[in-house]
């Protein structure tokens, strides 16, 4: 029995997890599967397991990872733990130091071949990945995060992906280490067929989990195309450089005309010396050109933001709280946003030439500690991310940051999903 568990996968129903599921059952092995982010880990599944696979696509799922393999090897020493994703491949050392048995990338083959005695292996996925997930076995998309429209009207989403890894090279972006710039599209059916399955369980909307939706932009024209014609009624979202924005602007408007109600884009910062620094590959000027594009287009804009690196400045924060403001943009990011700080997994490119900022490794936490040589800026980071514990919005997180209240100013009502992490 190969028992497999999704930690984590930003609110959604997971996509790894299911695609992970579909390959080892056609390879005819006995599977089960768990969602501990909305379901209580199972002993008796444990119990029972021969494999367990751990999938941990990002840090917050690693974080939980860690402890369902701590539970395992409780329950069941004889076990064979496996982590495998993103995060996997970038703490493989730590990992198969310290909390399991074998470490594995995003490819399915590897897994399906660990699975039948076969050697591990980091391999990416092939090129053409037709495997479609399975879901029927998850928890229901009811459990899962929502998407919120205006008049408080919810509607269940489904996640798909449409592509993996990322053409560029964004020297914080977890993907890079692992993928080297390269992007593999999902062939196109594939897609449909997860999408398909996904509506008639009741989703009227589509998240595409892709790190950006745009690096193949005839695929993903094709994709959204396909999707209108099949299920017009149903929307979707997408995440989209934006440098990509500006350079596919003129495919915004028919993107909109097929459902896209709203983009995520990781503006990061409007410093420019920190978006250098970052390689993001657009400057602090094209953010309200990108925003009025995608706007223009008829679809909103809901920035990614990460305030807090070795490069900020104190100036940069209330000027960013006051871009938020002047562009109406308070509705379109969660307040968590503002309190973000440039996390440093193993392998990641802004460790090269040993900066003066860098410390130690955090064991526990799986990243590198920073400090900013600036020692207010890591004040107002502690004293921000407190407040948001305690329940601070976006007024109480202005007034700390710019030290005034904020005049009355209107924001535009966005769609949303009900879930306030993207990363």
């Amino acid at each position: 029995m190969i028992l497999l568990v999704s930690c984590y996968e930003l609110g959604r129903q997971p996509v790894a997890v299911a695609k992970a599921l579909a390959a080892l059952e056609q390879a005819g092995f006995e599977t089960s599967v768990q969602d501990i982010s909305v379901e209580k880990l199972s002993l008796e599944a444990v119990r029972a397991a021969q494999w367990v696979f751990i999938s941990v696509p990002m840090h917050t799922a690693l974080q939980l990872g860690v402890r369902v393999a701590a539970r395992v090897r409780e329950e069941n020493p004889a076990a064979r733990i496996v982590f495998f994703g993103l995060y996997a491949s970038l703490n493989a050392e730590h990992l198969l130091a310290r909390h399991c048995d074998f470490v594995l990338g995003d490819s399915l083959e590897a897994l399906v071949a660990l699975a039948s005695g076969g050697e591990p292996s980091l391999q990416l996925p092939r090129a053409r990945d037709a495997t479609v997930p399975s879901r029927g076995a998850l928890p229901p998309l009811q459990r899962y995060a929502k998407l919120e429209v205006c008049g408080g009207e919810r509607r269940l989403v489904a996640a798909v992906e449409a592509s993996r890894g990322c053409k560029h090279l964004c020297k914080h972006c977890p993907i890079v280490p692992v993928y080297g710039g390269k992007f593999v599209a999902v062939p196109v059916e594939a897609v449909l067929a997860d999408v398909g399955q996904q509506i008639s369980r009741g989703a009227q909307h589509v998240t595409f989990t892709d790190p950006d939706f745009l690096n193949g932009p005839t695929h993903a024209l094709r994709i959204a195309r396909e999707l209108n014609q099949r299920w017009p009624e149903v929307t979707f979202d997408a995440t989209i450089k934006i440098e990509h924005l500006l350079q596919h602007r003129a495919l915004l408007p028919e993107l909109v005309a097929g459902g896209m109600l709203f983009v995520t884009s990781a503006v990061e910062s409007l410093n420019d010396r920190v978006l250098r620094a970052l390689d993001k590959g657009h400057t602090a000027a094209d953010v309200p050109l990108a925003l009025q594009a995608v706007r223009d287009a008829g679809a909103e804009l809901r920035p990614t933001l990460l305030p807090y690196t070795p490069w900020a400045t104190l100036a940069d924060l209330p000027a960013l709280f006051e871009f938020v403001v002047e562009h109406e943009l308070i509705d379109a990011i969660d307040p968590v946003q503002f309190t973000l700080r440039l996390l440093l997994p193993p392998g990641s490119l802004l460790l090269e030439g040993a900066p003066p900022w860098l410390r130690s490794f955090d064991l526990k936490g799986f990243s590198w500690i920073w400090e900013h040589e600036d020692p207010r800026v890591d004040a107002l980071w502690r004293a921000s991310v407190e407040a948001l514990r305690n329940g601070a919005g976006f007024d109480e997180l202005w007034a700390l940051v710019t030290r005034r209240p904020r005049a009355a100013r209107s924001s535009r009502t966005v769609p949303r999903l009900t879930e306030s992490w993207f990363c």
